[in-house]
C-alpha cells in the first residue's frame, strides 16, 4: 500500500462498483460532466476509435436485463453507458475522403484496429467512472454486453467494424459501499514476466481462500482457484461470452453477419 495520498488517491482507493441505486435522477450537467471526462481519455494516434451510446430508453435497459445474464440493476440505474470500439467511421470517413486516389494497395481494419478500439474505449470508460465517483455518482462495469452477439448488434444497430466492450451503469448508492479487497501477491513485476513456482502457486491460493473464502469450501471443491475454475471459468455465461466474442470477431474479420 502506497504511504502517499490526496484527493484523486483516496476516490480510487475508496471506489466500489455500485450495484443498488436511489430513484434520483442525475443532473444533465452530471451527465456532460462524465461523458466529457471519458472523452478526456488518452486515445491511440488521437483516433478516438470508440463510440460512446447513451441508453435512456426504458424498453430497451429492460432488455438488457435479461441479455446481460438477468441482471435487474440494469433496469433501475438512471444513467447507462454504452461504450464501443468503432473503427466504421473511420471507414466511412476514408470512403468519404477518396483515399483510394493516394494508391494505397485497399484493405480492410485488422485486428491491430480492433485492438486499438477496445483500449480506446475501456479508457474512456474508466475515464468515466472516476469522474463520477468524484461527484458522488456510483457505477458498475456490466461486461456481459459481449454476450448475446446477435442479438446486441441488432439491438444498437451497430455495424460491422464495431465491437461492443463494456456497458457502465451510473447511480446513487442509497448507502456507502465498501471497496473490495484486492488479491496482489504476484501481480506486480519488474522487467520480465515471473512465473510463479508451486510455493508462490500455494501462497496466492492460500491467500485468496483466507480473503475470501474464510468459512472453507463444500465437497469437491478443495480450494479456492478450483471455485473459479468451476464457477467462473466453466460458467454458462462464459461458454456463451466465449461465442459471442468469436462471432463478434468473425463479423468484424469477414462481414458474417453485418
Amino acid at each position: 500500500m502506497s504511504t502517499l495520498t490526496n484527493a484523486t488517491l483516496d476516490l480510487i482507493a475508496n471506489r466500489a462498483s455500485t450495484r443498488t441505486f436511489t430513484d434520483e435522477p442525475l443532473t444533465q450537467a452530471e451527465k456532460d460532466a462524465i461523458v466529457h471526462a471519458a472523452f478526456r481519455a488518452p486515445t491511440a494516434c488521437n483516433l478516438m476509435s470508440y463510440s460512446i451510446i447513451e441508453i435512456d430508453d426504458q424498453a430497451v435497459k429492460d432488455r438488457l436485463v435479461v441479455t446481460c445474464d438477468n441482471q435487474p440493476m440494469i433496469a433501475k440505474a438512471p444513467f447507462v453507458l454504452l461504450f464501443v470500439a468503432d473503427y466504421q467511421k473511420w471507414m466511412d470517413l476514408y470512403a468519404f475522403s477518396n483515399v483510394d486516389e493516394l494508391g494505397f494497395e485497399p484493405r480492410e481494419p485488422a485486428e491491430n484496429e480492433m485492438l486499438l478500439g477496445v483500449w480506446d474505449a475501456l479508457i474512456a470508460a474508466q475515464n468515466a467512472v472516476i469522474a463520477a465517483e468524484s461527484l458522488g455518482i456510483g457505477s458498475c462495469y456490466v461486461g456481459d454486453i459481449m454476450e448475446n452477439g446477435e442479438e446486441h448488434a441488432e439491438v444498437f444497430n451497430l455495424p460491422r467494424y464495431t465491437l461492443p466492450i463494456v456497458m457502465v451503469i451510473f447511480g446513487r448508492a442509497p448507502r456507502p459501499v465498501e471497496p473490495r479487497d484486492r488479491q496482489t501477491d504476484f501481480v506486480l513485476m519488474k522487467n520480465t514476466y515471473h512465473r510463479l513456482t508451486n510455493d508462490e502457486l500455494q501462497q496466492v491460493s492460500d491467500s485468496l481462500a483466507r480473503k475470501f473464502a474464510p468459512h472453507g469450501f463444500s465437497a469437491p471443491i478443495a480450494n479456492y482457484p478450483q471455485s473459479i475454475y468451476a464457477k467462473n471459468f466453466n460458467s454458462d455465461f462464459m461458454k456463451e461470452m466465449r461465442r459471442s466474442i468469436q462471432w463478434w470477431v468473425k463479423r468484424w474479420k469477414e462481414g458474417v453477419g453485418a
